[in-house]
């Protein structure tokens, strides 16, 4: 059985407030994207490795890794128009039957090797792994133009990776794109197919703001 990861590496700087995609910043002297395939190289799976990036990066990247001397192996794909696009174009690269298929946004760098192996083992059984960890906070969703409050103990944040059977992904990703795909999850699980949560960390954080990058330096820096 063979195993792959599809790094999805689509994001601007915008919220960043930096002409740099976030993915391309420097994460204590290396790129973020690189920590983040460093993770997966180091586990003890061993997943073959596919970097969606969109097409105008793919010049820039192979500059990064030749200036940093990264020679990890892994292929480019280019991107979509959205991040649904984007996955359905790495999985385009897959042709084994049978394979188990993780999908990792490339600005969480901080995943362990521990989940990332727990991940590819529970979707080889169940069919579907998805990272996801219980909210901290009370949580209140607006219906009605009104605050309800929701029972915090049943509020799961999802992260990355998710983790399924190649049939599976495969078939959810025959279908059209739907505004309500949020997540590769949201896209398997409009086909019938029933969703399993694994245990994620606080420290598989995702980076989005500028303050993201000094935390993940910390965490770095701690372990």
């Amino acid at each position: 059985m063979k195993h792959y990861v599809i790094i999805v590496a689509g994001g601007s700087g915008s919220r960043m407030h930096s002409v740099v995609p976030k993915q391309f910043l420097l994460l204590n002297g290396l790129p973020v994207l690189m920590h983040t395939i460093n993770a997966f190289h180091a586990c003890e799976t061993q997943p073959q490795i596919i970097v969606v990036l969109p097409s105008d990066s793919h010049d820039y990247w192979n500059e990064l890794c030749a200036e940093h001397g990264f020679i990890i192996p892994h292929q480019l794909v280019s991107g979509g128009e959205t991040r649904f696009h984007s996955v359905k174009n790495g999985i385009g690269l897959i042709d084994e039957d049978g394979a188990i298929i993780a999908i990792h946004d490339a600005v969480r760098p901080l995943i362990s090797k521990e989940i990332i192996d727990e991940s590819y083992e529970c979707a080889t059984q169940y069919g579907n792994a998805i990272v996801a960890i219980k909210s901290r906070d009370s949580v209140r969703q607006i219906k009605d133009n009104r605050s309800v409050s929701l029972i915090r103990d049943e509020i799961y944040l999802i992260q990355t990776p998710q983790t399924f059977q190649s049939a599976q992904l495969k078939k959810a990703y025959q279908q059209p794109y739907q505004a309500a795909f949020t997540d590769d999850a949201s896209v398997v699980e409009q086909t019938g197919v029933n969703i399993n949560l694994i245990g994620g960390s606080y420290q598989n954080i995702k980076i989005t703001f500028p303050e993201d990058i000094a935390i993940a330096e910390f965490l770095l820096t701690r372990d």
